[in-house]
């Protein structure tokens, strides 16, 4: 009876911080992203892709950033889930995204967002007995996520939702 009710207990996996501000991720470059560095910021996560129908997306993140960089960081995830589109190791990404976008926001390691394989923070950002506020799962490259000030979810937006779009400029500027 014993092994019956704790196999049928929900688990929470113990590796998946409560806090957005207790992740510590590998960025492209080898360094470490540290979240608790953005408290008192907005927060726009998005899973990145060079070989993308929306991959014309980093140079509206990348203004976007620019214009907002006082009270928001941008963290591009690169993830290959979707059609092979992000194939490149982490330098070559890192390359791409200088060379042709001229990326000044983190970028982390690439990293899986579904799946068995799904990162830590994916697994934090879709599942709402983490972020408490939504489940949801990621549709495709460029879908994004808005963190507050204080480290909760806002919520997310279509991978089509343009950076620059009206419905995302007016969460970023909502207080």
């Amino acid at each position: 009876l014993f092994s019956f009710l704790f196999a049928c207990k929900p688990t929470i996996n113990a590796q998946i911080p409560a806090s957005i501000y207790d992740f510590k991720v590998p960025a492209l470059d080898g360094t470490m992203i540290d979240f608790a560095q953005f408290k008192g910021k907005k927060i726009l996560i998005v899973n990145t892709a060079s070989k993308c129908g929306n991959t014309p997306q980093y140079e509206d993140l990348e203004k976007l950033y620019n214009a907002n960089k006082e009270h928001l960081v941008i963290i591009g995830f690169p993830a290959n889930n979707f059609l092979f589109q992000e194939p490149g190791s982490n330098k070559e990404i890192s390359e791409f995204c200088k060379k042709n976008y001229g990326i000044s926001f983190p970028m982390a390691a690439k990293v899986s967002v579904k799946g068995k394989t799904m990162a830590p923070i994916y697994q934090w950002l879709t599942n709402e007995a983490y972020n408490k506020v939504e489940s949801s799962s990621v549709s495709w490259n460029f879908q994004k996520y808005l963190i507050d000030e204080n480290g909760n979810l806002i919520g997310h937006f279509s991978p089509k939702t343009s950076p620059l779009s009206e419905e995302i400029l007016k969460a970023i500027h909502a207080h």
